[in-house]
């Protein structure tokens, strides 16, 4: 095995992570299809694509490095949501929690003289950095949209993105 040993708990931890904030994403996904907002639920559910291509990377990359990595459950997710703006506040969070939870991946692997590990941990820094701003802009979209959701719908749909809205690569 190529990266620390003390690495490897700490980064199945963050698959699991990844494979839940892809779940979640869906529940979020199917929050906003049930309220018939067919451009943020589709927004959503490509989020979750993208979390599920997050945890893949984990799981790759501790095969690549002599580690096996576990076929993590996902913790219970949340369903109901008092509005859209509650939604995405919600997926803001999620992302600021990933982004704390990847620093700590870095100071650990620098802590642990690491370098295989923080080197491929970032891209995910720089992502986190994206994730966020995609999250924040549509939290505040919703907020500037004085309860129009169709304007927000039109945001989403003019903004087209594999996964941010300013259209960059993830």
């Amino acid at each position: 095995m190529i990266i620390k040993e003390r690495l490897v708990e700490p980064l199945n931890k963050q698959i699991k992570s990844e494979f839940g904030a892809s779940a979640q994403y869906i529940a979020v996904a199917v929050y906003f299809d049930d309220e018939a907002l067919p451009e943020l639920a589709g927004f959503f559910y490509r989020q979750s694509e993208e979390e599920r291509m997050h945890a893949m990377k984990f799981v790759h990359f501790m095969l690549e490095t002599g580690a096996k990595p576990p076929s993590p459950s996902v913790p219970a997710l949340r369903n109901d949501f008092a509005g859209a703006e509650e939604a995405v506040q919600f997926a803001l969070e999620q992302e600021l929690r990933v982004t704390d939870e990847i620093s700590n991946l870095v100071t650990l692997s620098l802590g642990s003289e690491d370098h295989v590990t923080n080197n491929f941990l970032q891209w995910f820094v720089t992502e986190q950095v994206e994730e966020v701003d995609t999250m924040t802009t549509l939290l505040q979209t919703i907020q500037h949209s004085a309860g129009n959701l169709l304007w927000v719908e039109e945001f989403v749909r003019r903004n087209p993105q594999d996964t941010s809205i300013d259209g960059a690569e993830a």
